[in-house]
């Protein structure tokens, strides 16, 4: 049998006989012949039968043919003379035409028919995209002697206080699905200095809005000796730029030094350049963190921006507290197109400090036994940070709602496919 060839890879076969397989993405039937485009996963080929017919679309074919140069078909080739296999039975009609350039159908029509409608090219490539992200962030991170971790995603209590979590039966005993791996990122500073982590999390929260989930990936990392959270946003950076670098298509550039405000002068800003005064509130709102993008474009030609200092009542009992001011935190959000896309800051790292944090906040420190013991036998001065990859590549690609950058979303109301 003649090795398959991809589509991507014709142009070296240019007068020869290969094989190809795919699916049929589309099927032109005249009166006298047939076009059939076949797809694979490097791109289109086009078919050329003598004769009306041929199998639907997106049922799965292998082709015999000759490689015949064309410059009105895909990639200026196409196949002739071929011998067409079916590889599965004759398929059922998609949900929607696969073959059009555009996607024409509302996005519960894509969600609820995922497996077979992010085949379309288009919906495709958002992944691709988010692929080559996390391919980016880990070469970033390797690079700066980070390591690699993979950690539990079923956990006795919750990670951050008052936070809602998805409760499951586990073998008879309350257990959690993780809100993230903080926790154990934390203790594994103490192994390996610097480490990181891409997986899933979990929020039981009851959002229904386009940039909430119940479940998405989160990027994390946490490096030790840190003199504080700037050494954080330092390392963000280079990850975030990593990113960037290996989509360069999205044209998105991070600059050398981002630029930053305090939570404090990031209200006043917003007081000034608004109808709205949010001086006396502990966080920023959605509409805050938008006006506070557009002037960091304006203002420094940035399409990022830190808020750091967040009051110490909106972070969870883990923060570092700004030893100049401290009611104010060692933390940061980090904005993106008018969107907070992550979060991160200094930690705690004193065993007495965590359970004065905890005593303070009226929370007892028995349910975090296992994890504060980790602090009474030496940790050093450390921080970290999460970063929503669904977010991430919804605002890169200017995507309204995150469910578009999720491969089956888990949201208020879905659960199926």
């Amino acid at each position: 049998m003649i090795s398959r060839v991809l589509a991507a890879d014709l142009s070296r076969h240019v007068g020869g006989r290969v094989r190809i397989a795919g699916w049929v993405h589309r099927r032109r039937r005249l009166k006298t012949v047939t076009f059939l485009v076949i797809r694979d996963r490097s791109g289109l080929t086009q078919v050329v039968l003598a004769e009306p017919g041929g199998p639907p679309e997106e049922t799965v074919v292998e082709v015999e043919g000759l490689v015949t140069a064309n410059p009105q078909a895909p990639g200026g080739l196409e196949l002739t003379e071929p011998a067409v296999g079916l590889l599965s039975e004759p398929a059922e009609p998609p949900p929607f035409a696969l073959y059009r350039p555009s996607v024409p159908a509302a996005l519960p029509t894509v969600l609820d028919n995922a497996p077979v409608a992010l085949r379309h090219p288009r919906l495709k490539e958002v992944f691709a995209i988010t692929a080559a992200s996390v391919a980016g962030f880990r070469s970033a991170l390797d690079g700066l002697g980070f390591t690699e971790i993979h950690t539990p995603k079923i956990v006795s209590s919750a990670t951050e206080s008052g936070a809602n979590v998805f409760g499951i039966d586990y073998f008879g005993r309350r257990a959690f699905l993780a809100q993230s791996p903080q926790f154990y990122k934390q203790a594994l500073v103490g192994v390996f200095e610097r480490v990181y982590e891409v997986g899933p999390v979990f929020r039981a929260e009851p959002h229904d809005t386009a940039r909430h989930l119940a479940q998405y990936t989160s990027l994390d990392a946490e490096l030790g000796f840190v003199g504080d959270h700037r050494d954080v946003m330092a390392v963000l950076r280079e990850a975030i730029a990593g990113m960037a670098a290996a989509v360069p298509e999205t044209g998105v550039e991070v600059p050398e030094a981002i630029p930053e405000v305090h939570f404090t002068e990031a209200q006043e800003l917003v007081a000034r350049l608004s109808d709205e005064d949010p001086r006396g509130e502990p966080d920023l709102a959605p509409a805050h963190e938008r006006l506070l993008s557009d002037w960091a474009l304006r203002e420094h030609g940035s399409e990022f921006l830190f808020v750091t200092g967040y009051p110490m009542a909106k972070r969870p009992f883990y923060t570092h507290p700004d030893p100049a001011r401290p009611g104010y935190s060692n933390s940061f959000d980090l904005l993106f197109r008018g969107l907070e896309l992550v979060t991160g800051g200094q930690r705690l790292h004193r065993h007495a400090d965590y359970v004065s944090a905890l005593t303070a906040r009226g929370e007892s420190a028995e349910p975090y036994r296992d994890y504060l013991a980790v602090f009474a036998h030496g940790m050093p001065p450390h921080g970290g940070f999460a970063l929503g990859l669904e977010r991430w590549t919804a605002r890169l690609l200017g995507l309204p709602n995150v469910r578009q950058a999720t491969l089956f979303p888990r949201d208020l109301h879905r659960l199926t496919p």
